[in-house]
Order: structure tokens, then sequence, then C-alpha cells
């Protein structure tokens, strides 16, 4: 081969290497990761083998894998028309529908071998999430429920890491996914704030286009008090010690500071800072439930 033509094909390669991570955001998997720990942790009662660990890590990889580039490639249209996201990769085409599609072929591939690895139940289960994640994307076009089950996206992995730990499904875990799904439904709540004008105008669904933003504020709030009350509560029936506790009033701080930054008057800071509140609030959800088992 010319070396040109090798160099070009490096060039090439490097280039899909260093933008596909950025275009999917993947350093964000810390947002579910540490609920997925925190799952992992509460199902073994102290640290797992560390086999284990690995495999749920990278079943969490891969379904997250999955469900970003599936977002990118079926959004694309959107994205595009989209001032606040016409700069994403697919549609300045710096990456091209195929890369997508070979992230979510990996990304599956990936999901299915670690929950291969971890038990039966998990591996059951795996192609049944995967397909959720895939078809999520779609719901904007049709119902302001979209939104809700945005945050069901993210609570598959707290019960997803506890069957992948016990290969079986109890209450515990269904109380800490609620949790979860009701804190990043109501993220995304606010988060969609911002596309209200734009989503009018494309006919797309959202709980902020249904009710408008100060009604929309006000079920985000009653979604958090929920997530904090299902924390707490799990905390008291699986008898935790205090720091999983401390871990919950961190953790609602955070969220406290969220509606300081933004409010149903003012949504200009719906910035990265904003965005990055997530992986405070599930960071300190999982430390607190890590020195708590530990002790």
């Amino acid at each position: 081969m010319n070396p040109l033509n090798i160099y070009g094909v490096r060039n090439y390669l490097l280039f899909r290497l260093r933008e596909i991570p950025v275009a999917i955001k993947f350093e964000e998997s810390i947002f579910a990761l540490p609920f997925a720990y925190t799952g992992m942790i509460l199902a073994s009662k102290e640290w797992p083998e560390w086999m284990i660990f690995l495999w749920i890590t990278l079943a969490m990889i891969g379904g997250r894998t999955l469900g970003m580039a599936a977002n990118r490639l079926i959004d694309r249209e959107i994205d595009a028309s989209n001032p606040r996201s016409s700069k994403r990769h697919l549609p300045m085409g710096t990456l091209k529908q195929i890369d997508m599609l070979i992230l979510i072929l990996t990304g599956f591939v990936i999901l299915i071998i670690s929950a291969w690895q971890l038990n039966n139940l998990a591996l059951t289960l795996a192609p049944i999430a995967a397909i959720y994640l895939i078809i999520q994307p779609y719901l904007k076009r049709f119902t302001w429920m979209a939104n809700p089950l945005l945050g069901w996206a993210l609570a598959i992995a707290p019960a997803a890491a506890w069957i992948g730990v016990t290969g079986e499904l109890s209450w515990e875990p269904v109380i800490l996914s609620i949790a979860v799904a009701m804190w990043a439904g109501s993220f995304d709540i606010i988060y969609h704030a911002q596309d209200l004008e734009f989503h009018l105008d494309k006919g797309l669904h959202s709980v902020v286009v249904a009710i408008g933003i100060r009604q929309a504020f006000f079920v985000a709030r009653s979604m958090d008090i929920i997530a904090i009350s299902c924390l707490v509560i799990l905390g008291i029936f699986m008898s935790l010690k205090w720091p999983f506790f401390v871990g919950c009033i961190i953790a609602s701080l955070i969220i406290l500071f969220k509606y300081k930054l933004v409010s149903p008057d003012d949504v200009s800071k719906l910035g990265i800072a904003f965005y990055r509140i997530n992986a405070y609030v599930s960071s300190a959800v999982f430390i607190g439930t890590l020195i708590a088992v530990l002790i």
C-alpha cells in the first residue's frame, strides 16, 4: 500500500478514536456508574469479587454506549435543526451514520458478553434492556412521558447490577431504581426546558410542552422528593449504617443547589456545570453506601 494511503488511514482512525468518545459523551458514564455500583455493593453486602466488578462495569459502559449512539443516530435530524445541538458530530458531518451503527453493535456485544459472564438472568434480561435503550429516543415524538421514561433508562443500572451479583431480583433494587428514575427524570424535565420553543415548533413532546415550565418545575421537585424518600426508605429497611444517610443528605443538598442555578423564570444556566450535578448526586450516594457497608 502506498505510504501516503497508510498515513491517511491512520489519521482517519485516530480521528475517530478521538471524536467518538466525545460524540457519545463517554466521560459522563460516571452519571450512571455510581448507582450501578450502589446496587452492586448493597447486593454483595461487601466489595464484590473483582471479576464481578469488572463485568458489571463493562456491562454498564456497553449499555450506555449503545444508548447514546442510538440517540445520536435516531435524533440526527432533530439535532441538526436545533441550534443547541446543531454542532454535534453527525449534523456537522465530522462523524458518519456508520460510526454510530458500529458503536451500537459494539455496545450491544459488550453488554451481552458481560451479562453472559455474570449469570443466566442477567443474560436473559440484557437484550430487553438494549431494546429499551434503543427505542427511548423515539418517545419524544409521541408522548410527554419521554422525560420520565428517560429516567427509567438510567434506572436499569442499579437493578441490573443487583441481578449481576445475585442472579435474582428483589424489592431492594426496585426501590433504588425508582429513586434513580425519579432523580434522572426530574433532571431531564428541567434540562429540556431550554428547548421549549423548539419542541413546540417541531411538534415534539415533553413535560414542559404539556404543562408549561412553572408546572414542570413543580413536577420535577416532586420527583426529587420521591427520589430522596425512596433512598431513605431503602436505608431504613436494609438497616444501613449512618454514612448511607449522610450520603443521602449530601445528595439532597446538591439537588437543592440545582434549583438555585435554575428556576422557571431563568433557565440560562443549563450548561455543563448544571449537567454535571448528576455526577455529584450519584457519587454522594455511592460513597455513603460504600462506607456504610464496609465499616
